[in-house]
């Protein structure tokens, strides 16, 4: 087989792997749970070994899609009513296709990475789990679902694998299904996706009322609305306000899934699909999407500020993160906003998992207030959190550091009040991963699980260290390793540009982390109790109750339902009951009374109402 058939059917095994691992999981070895495991870790590391040969063969080739079969068309050339531009046109064809070009191969590299690094630190940290075998094979049909929305080339494809994803992510969410929390946090999660996902679905539909077509190469230019519609299913999937409620819920499900789907796989689909079609966007449209994600950054930035629950914490950091990525896409940069979805992916996954160890070694402790003094009892999983958190504090030289300062440089040159969001939001985060490492690692040790932490198990541990190295140095050589914007003309390319901007992002940018890591340093380093309550008063309580827009949307939620159901009530007794039952039945009675009337049984009347009726009739004709 030439090489060329090669890279042409890669991308087939590497979404077919984790499929086939699920349906065996789930038909034949559910009983075994070690070998469940490695089939599982076998398909996805199957799928990274792929990632990576094509991303090495193919880096400096724009690509396309490769179609696999076509699933059906409607109407054919010279009779095609059924399209909206009318006779003449080609007929809508729906393949089944996969996209192989720079931006797909790079996401692949960056899921299966992760994913593969998740299942491995999975196999130590849920061993003890009743639902082993279940959550191997929910974890591959996960990957499958999203290695799906990597490789569709068209919008129809790539929303049946959005769809699936939902499904998958419902299934890892609520893994411990027993406790109503974890329930409860799936369904919110599933719930809350359909929202958006019913405005995506919506906006498919008008860019083929418009464009006549839905593979990804040939998309053109959309009206707002359409574009709008299509960002809807982004705000769902990665949780942008006024949808991002259900992501810190999604916290109950076990650690490794909040490293898989907080990371770089579910959060980050609408990143990439709003970069996938970032062509069908109008200047208003991406200034909506730009603003949508400002504002989505601050807020979570703001909570995250007072969480203590350390998985919180990070959930947060990856709102506030996601925001980031949407405003640089509104600020016409896809390519920053991709940047930093890649370096994000090492560095949060890293703070998930480092998260996880701790979580493990203190015996499923969570509150960072009853922790402290972990770098001395887990030395290698405290030196990797807090490697992940510089990098994801924008410290210099680090890989955040760099994609961070492509995303302020667009804002910079897009709108300077965007520009002052970022700057602000940047430290922000510096400040509130400061407080969580010092409390969590350093200090005296304020409960028994502290004192009897040990680091964690080397399956465990190996991961960390490998998303460490990727944090420190994936920015370096991400412009020229990458080749992904090449073939993507309309992408503003990272180095142009002007001095302004860049002396801009990285003064700012620098100034803005140094004072969040000084602050948080003098703030709480041997702090036995969080000081900024006490200063900040209500609006500390603000922060730490997420601004009540649960509860807002609690309220909002009910009242409708009470206003849905008199109205449904109202409708049920004066509509379907009076007018519909009981006014048929009174017509029909009062219909037959009149008829009653007539029938009087003499043959004199009869004749008599035949003849009006034959006169009647003859007047309808002569006059």
């Amino acid at each position: 087989m030439s090489k060329e058939q090669v890279i042409q059917y890669l991308p087939l095994v590497i979404l077919l792997a984790p499929l086939l691992s699920a349906i065996l999981i789930l038909l034949f070895t559910s009983k075994f749970k070690r070998l469940s495991a490695g089939i599982s870790v076998g398909a996805v590391a199957l799928g990274l070994g792929a990632s990576i040969f094509l991303f090495v063969a193919e880096s400096n080739i724009v690509g396309g899609s490769t179609p696999v079969y076509t699933w059906f068309s409607i109407g054919n050339a010279g009779q095609n009513a059924l399209l909206p531009n009318g006779p003449g046109v080609n007929p809508l064809v729906f393949d089944i296709s996969l996209q192989n070009d720079s931006l797909s191969r790079l996401m692949l590299l960056v899921v299966t990475l992760v994913g593969t690094l998740v299942h491995v630190f999975s196999l130590a940290y849920m061993r003890q789990d009743q639902g082993y075998s279940r959550y191997f094979g929910a974890l591959s049909f996960f990957m499958f679902s999203m290695l799906g929305i990597v490789l569709s080339a068209n919008l129809v494809m790539m929303f049946i694998f959005w769809e699936l994803v939902g499904v998958s992510s419902y299934l890892l969410i609520s893994h411990w299904f027993e406790k109503p929390a974890a329930a409860d946090a799936g369904k919110k999660a599933f719930i809350t996706n359909r929202i958006g996902d019913v405005g995506f679905l919506l906006g498919i539909l008008l860019v083929w009322q418009q464009a006549g077509s839905l593979a990804f190469d040939s998309l053109g230019p959309a009206t707002t609305l359409a574009g709008l519609l299509i960002f809807c299913g982004a705000v769902g999937k990665s949780a942008q306000f006024p949808l991002h409620i259900w992501l810190p819920d999604a916290m109950e499900g076990p650690t490794p899934v909040s490293a898989l789907i907080h990371a770089a796989t579910m959060v980050a689909a609408g990143v990439y699909m709003i970069c996938r079609v970032f062509v069908l966007f109008t200047p208003e449209a991406l200034e909506v999407i730009a603003w949508t994600g400002a504002v989505t950054a601050l807020l979570a930035a703001l909570i995250a500020v007072q969480q203590n629950d350390i998985k919180r914490i990070l959930a947060y950091s990856t709102l506030s993160q996601l925001g980031y990525m949407v405003m640089a896409v509104g600020c016409g940069g896809p390519a920053a906003s991709m940047f930093h979805l890649t370096t994000h992916a090492a560095f949060k996954a890293l703070l998930f998992l480092g998260a996880g160890a701790v979580i493990y070694a203190c015996h499923h402790e969570q509150n960072i207030w009853k922790l402290g003094n972990l770098k001395n009892k887990m030395e290698w999983t405290s030196r990797t959190f807090v490697i992940g958190a510089l990098a994801l504090s924008g410290f210099p030289l680090l890989s955040g550091f760099f994609s961070k300062d492509a995303i302020l440089m667009q804002a910079y040159e897009h709108q300077m009040p965007l520009f002052i969001i970022g700057v602000f939001v940047a430290f922000l985060t510096a400040f509130y991963m400061t407080r969580c490492v010092i409390v969590t690692f350093f200090g005296e040790a304020r409960s028994d699980h502290a004192k009897e932490a040990e680091e964690v198990p080397g399956e465990m541990v190996a991961p960390l260290v490998i998303l460490a190295l990727l944090s420190i140095g994936l920015g370096w050589g991400f412009i020229g390793l990458s080749g992904f914007t090449e073939g993507f003309s309309k992408w503003k390319d990272l180095a142009a540009h002007s001095d302004a901007a860049h002396n801009a992002a990285m003064i700012g940018g620098t100034i803005a982390v140094t004072i969040g890591l000084t602050a948080g340093w003098k703030i709480y380093h041997g702090s036995e109790t969080d000081p900024l309550p006490e200063k900040l008063k209500d609006v500390a309580q603000w922060m730490s109750d997420k601004f009540y827009l649960d509860e807002l949307y609690g309220f909002l939620n009910r009242w409708t339902q009470e206003k849905l159901s008199f109205a449904a009530d109202w409708f049920d007794r004066w509509i379907i009951a009076g007018l519909g039952v009981k006014g048929t039945s009174g017509a029909v009675d009062i219909t037959g009374c009149l008829l009653r009337l007539f029938q009087t049984g003499n043959v004199q009347t009869y004749a008599l109402l035949t003849v009006i009726g034959l006169l009647f009739i003859l007047a309808l004709i002569l006059f």
